[in-house]
């Protein structure tokens, strides 16, 4: 549960600290989710001796009315905030989705803030993009406006998820949004996207994605990614764009191999 919060830009955004002198994790979740798709990922790092922190992003679960706009600068002054005010000593960032973008985004614009990266499910913010690729970008929103109010939470569940029990949670966090303010924070989603072939990231990198992961276009840009970036990708069988949902073990398994084998322990 979410205890804490603080007030920002018309926002209460509300979040939870596990406390205690561990190497600090903040774990960032993706459109229309919020804190609880990385509940098995907080048990995990706790165990093993990290503060983790875990909140809802503006616009979403007990971080709501959003307040201001939803964008992707308010976004990241917002993360910003959060590891300032809980003064996190380089934090390792954990992302999916749009959490992923994100974090993607502070750790470029503040390298120094950060000591690693975690990508889970996430596009390349830096990744230069075709004309296709700006061409479905161009569609999404449009598309997703026609899908009837009462169907969106199933439609993005199915889209998402692949076991029953990541379905499920993933139509609970859905449906705590308007189709309208998904829609906006789509936009917002879209707005990290800044093509820079020649950015590395400057900080270890962890890419994480399912399997059958068929969201946008994760499946391609994730392996082009981490070749430019001299990494090797985690593919996590059968799983799907959530797969810290639906393969927990496994994905907790690769964020502490990571972390161990970088020396954030």
């Amino acid at each position: 549960m979410l205890n804490r919060s603080f007030g920002l830009d018309g926002c209460e955004i509300r979040y939870a600290d596990s406390g205690g002198d561990g190497i600090p994790v903040v774990f960032s979740h993706g459109a229309g989710a919020d804190h609880v798709m990385f509940d098995a990922q907080r048990d995990h790092l706790s165990a093993l001796g990290h503060r983790v922190v875990t909140w809802d992003l503006r616009g979403h679960g007990l971080s709501r009315p959003a307040g201001a706009p939803v964008t992707a600068d308010r976004l990241i002054a917002d993360l910003s905030a959060l590891i300032g005010r809980l003064r996190l000593d380089r934090p390792v960032l954990v992302g999916q989705s749009l959490g992923g973008n994100l974090s993607q985004a502070l750790v470029r614009r503040q390298p120094g803030l950060c000591r690693a990266l975690v990508i889970i499910g996430s596009t390349w913010n830096t990744a230069p993009l075709s004309a296709g690729d700006r061409f479905l970008l161009r569609l999404a929103a449009p598309s997703l406006s026609v899908i009837p109010a009462g169907r969106l939470p199933e439609v993005m569940a199915g889209a998402s998820a692949v076991t029953p029990a990541a379905k499920a949670d993933a139509r609970r966090a859905f449906s705590q949004l308007t189709k309208g303010e998904f829609v906006k924070v789509w936009r917002a989603t879209v707005g990290f996207l800044d093509p820079d072939p020649g950015y590395r990231t400057p900080v270890p990198l962890c890419l994480i994605r399912g399997e059958r992961d068929r969201t946008g276009n994760i499946a391609k840009a994730m392996p082009r990614w981490a070749a430019a970036e001299g990494v090797e990708e985690v593919v996590v069988p059968g799983a799907g764009h959530i797969a810290n949902q639906d393969a927990p073990e496994a994905v907790n398994a690769a964020i502490e191999t990571f972390l161990r084998t970088k020396g954030v322990v």
